[in-house]
């Protein structure tokens, strides 16, 4: 990843518009910022809230930064593997690298950079 054209910037994310992503249970709202060209695009950075319940209705293949603020998320990987992380934990992941797909017991409240 490579951060150009991004001048300094503060972000106060409660006033960002939200919109509402169901999963195949619960529902997950994005609150979606991106910032500069680089390389590969912009940079897209999100402050995501998952319902209690929630399951993704997708395998996602798209690499990500994700840093749990609030609750637990459980993270299971294409090849059975499975991780659950509570706040203060992270983790990466490469674009087209493992599928991976989340879900939460209790909600969950998450940054992710992607």
């Amino acid at each position: 990843m490579q951060l150009t054209d991004i001048p300094f910037g503060v972000t106060t994310w409660a006033d960002v518009p939200a919109t509402e992503h169901p999963g195949e249970r619960g529902a997950a709202t994005w609150r979606t910022r991106q910032f500069g060209a680089g390389p590969g695009g912009p940079v897209r950075v999100r402050m995501v809230e998952y319902s209690a319940g929630y399951l993704a209705d997708h395998w996602c293949e798209k690499g990500h930064i994700l840093l749990v603020l609030a609750g637990q998320l459980d993270t299971e990987l294409a090849d059975g593997r499975t991780f659950t992380l509570r706040p203060g934990e992270s983790y990466q992941v490469a674009d087209q690298a493992e599928a991976h797909r989340s879900s939460t017991a209790v909600g969950a409240t998450l940054f992710i950079v992607d």
